[in-house]
């Protein structure tokens, strides 16, 4: 075929699939509905983004009922019934009424394992493609994203919407690039990759390349919220956009908490885990400095629990969680622990009551909403001592300590140790100062805020 021919083709194809783009925006933006329309393609994740999902869907209907609610999402069994019964049985959440679900079928394309390499570039590009085909089938006035995907806002300015964002944590973060300048190993950063002075620099030029793109891209926010002050410190640095971001807490089950006795009528010590069994979590960390506070205990102090309670989004999450158990047993902690997959709220609750401590070991964990519930409960916590927890959480409240902080597995053993010694009129107290502590992320706090950020965007 002459290459003439061949490039008048491929610039006929061109042609029309910019005509078809110019269609489409026409067509949506002529089509919009009176409606605000969440992007959350994952409504089955059960952890703590789901949560605020189902708060701020509930906080709009009751600002704007005439407002029709609609969830963007790739689970192909979800129904306006089932998104309403998970929104409760699960999170305790109480919608006005049912949402209108928009499935989506092109997920795949922000899955991480599709990415085996530049993870984050692809599933950004992919989250363009995913919102394009939401809001071809669907074009509100207002969009809401609720899952992180930043590349989707000028998509969604150009559909003629308005864009308000919860931002739970930027997809990337100075902190990343500082540990591949420094070279550190971590789930986000390989070996491979840190002992490579070459690999790290190309990786160096990557990340700054993508913060610029990111920073462009989360611009075009017409109102950005973030959930917590290591996430706005961020965003303001990335975004740039100071009069449209508010710092806006995570709802936290506070209320329904706090009603547990503090006095815990168990046995033995009981420590709880309560995350998604993702790689971030850092489960390993927690089990192993279990195994070491199980080894150096007093022969006459009684042997403590582990409870591991988490959601699985996918295969990976479940063959990790396989993983977990194996560890445990290598460990010889198996009869000491126990996993929950996927259990209902009420059954999280339960276990909340009677548990002595809560355990968390993410690394820049951006809130940490499992931590206040922790300390809601009744629960002393014991958190990394990194970003959310450490600048909002786990403080002294009235000069009373109301939890620990750790980094490594011994730090974390000291710490479950200094609980089980811990006589029960000191547990009691602290315990009394962390309940004090967590009310101030309480869902009631979070929906006065929320409401007063968006009330300019949707009245």
């Amino acid at each position: 075929m002459p290459w003439n021919l061949l490039i008048d083709i491929f610039g006929y194809l061109a042609i029309l699939f910019f005509l078809e783009i110019i269609r489409s925006l026409f067509k949506g933006r002529r089509s919009r509905k009176k409606a605000v329309a969440f992007f959350h393609p994952y409504t089955n994740d059960g952890g703590g983004g789901e949560r605020v999902l189902w708060c701020a869907v509930k906080a709009v209907q009751e600002e704007r009922p005439d407002l029709d609610c609609v969830i963007y999402t790739g689970d192909r069994d979800a129904t306006p019934a089932s998104l309403r019964a998970r929104a409760a049985d699960r999170f305790g959440v109480d919608l006005l009424s049912s949402p209108q679900v928009v499935h989506l079928s092109l997920r795949s394309l922000v899955e991480a394992s599709t990415y085996p390499y530049f993870t984050m570039i692809g599933q950004s590009l992919g989250s363009i493609l995913l919102s394009w085909e939401a809001l071809r089938r669907f074009t509100p006035i207002i969009y809401f994203d609720t899952s992180g995907y930043a590349f989707t806002y000028p998509i969604a300015r150009l559909f003629g919407c308005k864009v308000i964002c919860y931002t739970h944590y930027p997809t990337i973060s100075l902190d990343m690039l500082s540990r591949v300048r420094g070279r550190s190993s971590m789930y986000n950063n390989k070996a491979r990759i840190a002992d490579s002075i070459w690999l790290s620099r190309c990786k160096i030029i990557y990340y700054v390349l993508f913060s610029w793109m990111y920073g462009f891209v989360g611009s075009f926010a017409n109102l950005a919220m973030v959930n917590s002050s290591w996430t706005m410190e961020h965003i303001l640095k990335l975004w740039r956009v100071p009069d449209r971001t508010k710092c806006v807490y995570p709802p936290c089950d506070t209320s329904g908490l706090q009603v547990l006795p503090l006095e815990r009528a168990v046995e033995s010590p009981t420590f709880i885990s309560v995350a998604q069994f993702r790689p971030e979590k850092a489960h390993g960390l927690q089990l192993e400095a279990f195994s070491l506070a199980v080894k150096k205990l007093d022969h006459n102090l009684p042997r403590p629990k582990l409870q591991f309670v988490g959601s699985c989004r996918n295969k990976s999450d479940e063959n990790r969680l396989e993983e977990l158990k194996r560890r445990a047993a290598d460990l010889g902690v198996q009869s000491d622990v126990q996993f929950y997959k996927n259990i209902k709220y009420r059954d999280l609750v339960e276990l909340l009551g009677h548990a002595t401590a809560g355990l968390h070991s993410m690394i820049d964990e951006h809130f940490g909403i499992c931590v206040v519930e922790y300390m809601a409960a009744g629960a002393i916590p014991i958190a990394h001592n990194s970003a959310g927890p450490k600048m909002d959480i786990v403080l002294e409240e009235d000069d009373q300590q109301t939890g620990f902080l750790a980094q490594d597995p011994e730090e974390y053993a000291e710490a479950i140790l200094r609980v089980i010694k811990m006589p029960e009129s000191e547990r009691l107290k602290m315990a009394d100062s962390a309940r004090k502590r967590a009310s101030r992320f309480s869902e009631e706090r979070f929906y006065q805020d929320f409401k007063a950020a968006v009330r300019p965007i949707i009245c």
